[in-house]
């Protein structure tokens, strides 16, 4: 079986490092809020084109942390796409805030501008733009939009470090920028973590009081906070993987370039909105016979995925309360249609091409 996603081929390419950073974490008697987490901050932040980087404990923690920092709460309405990780949603309801789900583009899946546009008003301080599966969201028209109304604009990075909209990185186009460390991730730890960034000093700061219990001075909580860490260890594993996430994300693009040319004519591939650079961290097709196209990979010993098989107005959790069937019909569409096939650096090219053919010889 060719798995869809293997966090393990990630720590075998780079075991060696991984193993000699981890013994130096356990031998040198810190774990939590040390050295290791101080020059992973700086590292990425200087990767990411970013002045400021908060290490914390997962992407859901960055993105309630972030909302925290910029003081959004009860009575607060934050727009988002319906079509996401169910995180996203979970963190504006963390903080207190109405979450406000809005339709995608049927081309590349993100949240769609003039969907958003629609749903402002009075009570609305924010958008997350989601870079879903390593895709940009079209930050020109988000960002036109925040400023229209005083807005703030918080991306949505977890899929997608590295990616870039009209030449710039995600995560240094908006007011604040949450990331995650999940295994599977572009960059992945062995184990949850994750980073909030931001160009702003005092809103770093604030960040960073807010990780831990609102501390500007130990023990001393200036304001309500929360207790979110990336561990040393993972840290120190992070750095190790940092060094090769640009080569990491020029394998995912020759992989997705490979599978773009020979399956567009079999499925619908990926589309790239012009200015925009893709760094797949899923390859998601779509076909109308999604179900029977899996079952036939999966018979081939090909392991697939669905990234996300419900949109969150109709999860259970939200249906009747931030939308119900009907609403979103780009999103239901999407999820009826969409399937995510193997992609990560570590495959081969004999693997690619049993990838390839293995869809192909699916009886449409």
């Amino acid at each position: 079986m060719i798995p869809q996603a293997n966090p393990k081929a990630s720590y075998e390419a780079h075991k060696s490092k991984i193993d000699a950073a981890i013994q130096r974490v356990l031998e040198s008697g810190w774990y939590l809020q040390g050295q290791e987490v101080k020059a992973f901050e700086s590292e990425f932040a200087v990767w990411n084109k970013l002045a400021h980087m908060i290490g914390v404990g997962n992407g859901t923690d960055a993105l309630e942390l972030a909302l925290r920092a910029l003081e959004i709460g009860p009575g607060d309405e934050v727009i988002a796409p319906t079509h996401t990780a169910t995180a996203t949603i979970a963190a504006i309801e963390l903080v207190g805030a109405t979450p406000v789900l809005v339709d995608s583009d049927m081309l590349t899946y993100t949240l769609q501008p003039t969907h958003a546009a629609q749903v402002i008003t009075h009570r609305t301080k924010a958008i997350i733009p989601v870079h879903l599966y390593g895709h940009p969201a079209d930050m020109n028209a988000i960002l036109d939009l925040a400023r229209a109304h005083g807005l703030k604009v918080i991306e949505d990075c977890a899929q997608a470090h590295g990616a870039c909209d009209a030449g710039r990185q995600v995560g240094t186009l908006g007011d604040m920028a949450a990331f995650s460390f999940y295994p599977t991730k572009n960059l992945g730890a062995l184990g949850d973590g994750g980073a909030v960034g931001c160009s702003d000093p005092v809103l770093a700061g604030r960040a960073r009081a807010i990780a831990q219990y609102g501390w500007r001075e130990r023990y001393i909580s200036e304001e309500p906070g929360m207790n979110t860490r990336l561990a040393e260890v993972q840290a120190a594993v992070l750095r190790c993987k940092l060094e090769a996430l640009d080569v990491d994300t020029r394998r995912r693009q020759q992989i997705a370039s490979r599978y773009t040319s020979a399956l567009k004519d079999k499925v619908s591939v990926p589309q790239v909105r012009e200015g925009a650079e893709h760094v797949y961290h899923l390859y998601v097709v779509r076909h109308p016979r999604r179900d029977a196209l899996r079952q036939h990979l999966t018979e081939q010993q090909i392991g697939t995925a669905i990234q996300y098989p419900r949109p969150n107005h109709l999860q259970p959790a939200y249906r009747g309360r931030l939308g119900d069937v009907g609403q979103f019909p780009i999103a239901e569409q999407i999820t009826q249609e969409i399937l995510s096939l193997p992609l990560y650096p570590e495959l081969t090219d004999i693997q690619v091409d049993r990838v390839i053919d293995a869809v192909l010889s699916f009886a449409s």
